[in-house]
């Protein structure tokens, strides 16, 4: 299996998870101030259960902590993920 690349492509307002050429999962955001809203995870069929969704959450809150980001979780991937992960519970806001 080749790996996964997460990568921000801030000029789409989507994180992307690619396997070798193939954008394999999104997570689409909005950032505004010094908050970002993850409003929508999608994973292609082809690559569903290989762990794509949660390197894309992880991978972009981990950013989001990094630069002091506040997170709303409008996405239920999200809600859901961030639920099972209290880690990183902190970094949720309801602004």
């Amino acid at each position: 299996m080749d790996e996964v690349v997460v990568v921000d492509a801030p000029e789409r307002g989507r994180w992307e998870a690619r396997v070798g050429d193939a954008v394999a999962g999104i997570a689409v955001y909005r950032r505004e101030g010094g908050v970002v809203e993850f409003v929508h995870t999608e994973v292609e069929s082809e690559f569903e259960g290989r762990g794509i969704g949660g390197a894309l959450a992880r991978t972009s809150l981990d950013a989001a902590r990094r630069d002091g980001l506040r997170v709303v979780a409008s996405c239920p991937f999200y809600a859901a993920w961030i639920g099972k992960h209290p880690d990183y519970q902190d970094l949720l806001t309801d602004v």
